[in-house]
C-alpha cells in the first residue's frame, strides 16, 4: 500500500473520531444544562479532580501510544470527551447560545483552513510545532503569574490572543505530523491519537475565541 492510499484511509478515520469527540463533548455539556440540579451535583466534586483525570488520560495516551490497544485508546478518548463536556456545561449556562454557535462556526472554519494547509503542505512543520510548544509553556507560566501576582485583564487578553495563534499553529502541525506517526504506530492508533490531538486544538481554540468574542448572558 503506497503512502497516498494510506493517507486516504487515515484522514477520514481521524476526522471521524474528531467529530465523535466534539459531538460527545458538546452534547453531554448541553444535556447537563437541561437538568441544573444534576449539573450542580456533578460539578460539586470540583473542577480540579476532572482536570487531573484529563491530564492522566492525556499522559497515558502519550506514554503508552505505541503499545496501547486501539480499543483502549478509543475508550479513553471518549471518557476524556465526556469529562470535558461536564466542564463545558458551565459555558452553556454563562454564554448565549447564539454566541456559542457563532464562535463554533468561526472555530470550525479556521480549523478547516489550517487542517487543509497541514494536509497539503510539503514543508516540514516540526519547527513550528517546537515554537508552539515553547509559546504554550510561556502562556501557562504567564497565566499563573497573572493570576497570582499581576492580576491584569490586559495581560490576560494578550495571553488569550497568543493562545489563539498557538493553537492555530498546532492544527497545521498535528495534521501534518500524523502522516509520519502512522509509519511508527500504525494507522488505527495514529487515527485515534491524531483525532485526540486535533480535538485538544479545536477545544482550546474555541475556548479562547469565546473568551475574546463570546457574549455572556445578562
Amino acid at each position: 500500500m503506497n503512502e497516498n492510499n494510506s493517507n486516504s484511509e487515515l484522514y477520514p478515520k481521524m476526522f471521524t473520531w474528531l467529530f465523535i469527540g466534539l459531538l460527545i463533548t458538546f452534547a453531554s455539556g448541553y444535556a447537563l444544562t437541561l437538568n441544573i440540579p444534576l449539573m450542580l451535583n456533578v460539578l460539586s466534586i470540583g473542577i480540579l479532580p476532572i482536570v487531573i483525570a484529563e491530564i492522566v488520560i492525556a499522559l497515558v495516551l502519550g506514554i503508552r501510544l505505541a503499545k496501547m490497544n486501539p480499543l483502549t485508546m478509543k475508550i479513553l478518548y471518549i471518557v476524556y470527551s465526556i469529562l470535558t463536556g461536564v466542564t463545558f456545561s458551565v459555558i452553556f449556562v454563562v454564554f448565549e447560545v447564539s454566541s456559542l454557535i457563532s464562535i463554533f462556526i468561526i472555530t470550525a472554519i479556521i480549523f478547516a483552513l489550517l487542517a487543509f494547509y497541514g494536509y497539503t503542505t510539503k514543508r516540514d512543520l516540526t519547527k513550528i510545532g517546537n515554537i508552539a510548544l515553547i509559546a504554550l509553556i510561556g502562556i501557562i507560566v504567564g497565566g499563573l503569574l497573572n493570576m497570582l501576582i499581576f492580576k491584569s485583564s490586559m495581560f490576560d487578553t494578550a495571553l488569550t490572543i497568543l493562545g489563539v495563534l498557538i493553537f492555530i499553529a498546532y492544527i497545521a502541525y498535528d495534521v501534518n505530523k500524523v502522516k509520519q506517526l502512522m509509519l511508527v504506530i500504525g494507522e488505527e492508533r495514529a487515527a485515534v491519537y491524531g483525532a485526540f490531538q486535533l480535538y485538544l486544538d479545536f477545544i482550546n481554540l474555541f475556548i479562547r475565541l469565546l473568551e475574546l468574542f463570546g457574549k455572556r448572558r445578562d
